[in-house]
């Protein structure tokens, strides 16, 4: 089998997942909901900015990051927003294994 068949089975393999599955559906259903929508929306982007700030500082705002540990542990109170990121979280995971074994095979290449 070819490297693009294997490739394209694996993409197949993935969206027949349950990570993939169970992290769409719970997608869809956040975004269905606006408000749900929006809280999540600026969460992520109040992480990403205190990583960007992160990184060009070289160091971490401890109240950028208090500030978001106390937004996360308020939306977490949200049933469904809990299952939301546990799922993104499951769906990462599996994402960054597939990812690792890949990088583990072709890194005498690069």
């Amino acid at each position: 089998m070819k490297v693009i068949d294997l490739a394209n089975t694996l993409g197949d393999e993935i969206q027949n997942s349950e990570e993939y599955k169970d992290f769409k559906s719970i997608r869809e259903k956040i975004n269905a909901d606006p408000e749900l929508k929006s809280k999540i929306d600026d969460f992520e982007k109040m992480r990403y900015n205190e990583q960007i700030l992160a990184i060009q500082n070289h160091s971490q705002n401890q109240e950028g990051m208090q500030k978001l540990q106390e937004i996360y542990q308020i939306l977490m109170q949200d049933e469904i927003i809990k299952d939301y990121f546990e799922k993104q979280v499951k769906f990462n995971v599996m994402i960054a294994d597939v990812n690792k074994i890949i990088g583990n095979a072709i890194k005498d290449v690069l």
